[in-house]
């Protein structure tokens, strides 16, 4: 008879040493971020991008031939975040500030696969993993009544819960549209609710599409933080 019992997982516990709160995994977070952000400052932004050139040119294809694939049919998912002790007002307004900046580090800091963000000559650029892909995308509109699928979608919140929207196409340098966006935002009694909402084009895996909604649930939260930590 052939002996089918599994062993049990290996567990270690911390019983005692360091002086400072927290877990074993917070430790090891505090250090990958450290260790992070040494190597994105000693790259900078055309370090970073340099090296993952081959990379992005091989996301972008991924996303270029999925939304041909697509035609132009796309399939959304969406996380939500309930926040306390800030209103949406407050954490728009440092989001602004922070995107209106010169200083890339506290975008980029919210997520380890955040490798640039700002402004260049056809809009708002970011570069960031779609998935397990590596691409370079940019927000915005493109073309006429580019924005105008928001109105009919089908994630769409009331106004009256939800007053503070934004919409935006996701395209590449060559204008092809590779996705869109749709965050939406409501005060509660104690701080506010995230609706955020990404689409992608229909031929892209289901993982990717999950990958990110953990992406969003990531950054947003580090961005609320970052905003909460302004503000005091």
């Amino acid at each position: 008879m052939t002996d089918t019992q599994t062993s049990p997982p290996v567990t270690v516990t911390l019983k005692s040493g360091p002086t400072g709160a927290g877990s074993i995994d917070d430790f090891e977070l505090f250090y990958a971020r450290r260790a992070l952000d040494r190597f994105r400052t000693r790259l900078g932004r055309q370090g970073l991008l340099d090296l993952l050139a081959a990379d992005i040119e091989e996301g972008n294809a991924f996303l270029r031939e999925s939304a041909r694939a697509s035609d132009g049919n796309f399939k959304a998912g969406t996380t939500v975040l309930a926040a306390q002790g800030l209103t949406s007002g407050e954490f728009l307004a440092w989001m602004d500030g922070a995107f209106a900046g010169d200083d890339e580090r506290v975008l980029l800091a919210a997520h380890p696969e955040h490798y640039a963000m700002g402004t260049d000559a056809i809009g708002a650029r970011v570069v960031e993993n779609i998935g397990p892909h590596v691409c370079s995308f940019y927000m915005g509109g493109w073309g006429t009544d580019a924005m105008a699928w928001a109105a009919d979608a089908a994630e769409l919140l009331p106004e009256s819960e939800f007053p503070r929207k934004m919409s935006s196409n996701l395209f590449l340098e060559d204008g092809t549209v590779v996705g869109r966006a749709l965050i939406q935002f409501g005060d509660t009694p104690d701080g506010f609710t995230a609706n955020l909402t990404v689409y992608f084009p229909v031929t892209c895996p289901d993982e990717v599409l999950d990958h990110h909604l953990r992406h969003y649930a990531v950054e947003f939260r580090n961005w609320i933080i970052a905003a909460a930590a302004a503000q005091a």
